[in-house]
């Protein structure tokens, strides 16, 4: 979800493994040449999430990736199978946490920059986007924890749910 923290904790976890980080969205505002709420305003949403969706393709390719990805990313069902050659982290954050982090900020974030309460659109956000959520192979709930705390409980639970699926027992991890 927005303002969850995945940009942050995401370049400290990549140090941390030892592989390179993406931000989709960053990305996505390179390529294009504008921001997300230009694409947004220009070409709409359906629009962005197609560029969305290309781009994490592109981006699966690789390997050794943490990979920040759009809130809503998950709700193309196309992304899953790119998305599950890794492992999907949930950060989980509380509604007023959310609330507290993107104050001040509602001009960046395209599909609540209108919105008359800022509230009612990120909870209609969180139930929309709950089923797909609960997809991630691991959940997070996170509350005051500094993006190094939160990377460093990624850490701590990654052991648990690594694959070891080639004929050779290498680990297959994409983040």
């Amino acid at each position: 979800m927005m303002g969850s923290g995945k940009t942050s904790t995401g370049p400290i976890l990549s140090k941390n493994l030892g592989y390179s980080f993406v931000d989709i969205d960053s990305l996505i505002e390179e390529l294009a040449g504008m921001s997300i709420n230009e694409i947004f305003q220009k070409d709409g949403e359906l629009a962005f999430r197609k560029i969305e969706s290309q781009v994490l393709h592109v981006v699966g390719q690789r390997h050794s990736l943490v990979v920040a990805t759009g809130g809503g990313l998950i709700t193309s069902p196309e992304n899953w199978g790119v998305l599950h050659q890794g492992i999907v982290v949930w950060l989980d954050v509380a509604l007023n946490n959310i609330l507290l982090r993107l104050k001040g900020k509602t001009q960046q974030r395209p599909l609540i920059n209108n919105s008359e309460s800022m509230e009612v659109e990120i909870t209609r956000l969180i139930e929309e986007r709950y089923k797909y959520y609960v997809e991630a192979d691991m959940q997070l709930k996170i509350s005051d924890e500094t993006s190094e705390e939160v990377a460093e409980l990624i850490l701590e639970k990654l052991p648990s749910i690594l694959n070891f699926d080639d004929q050779f027992g290498q680990q297959t991890t994409v983040l």
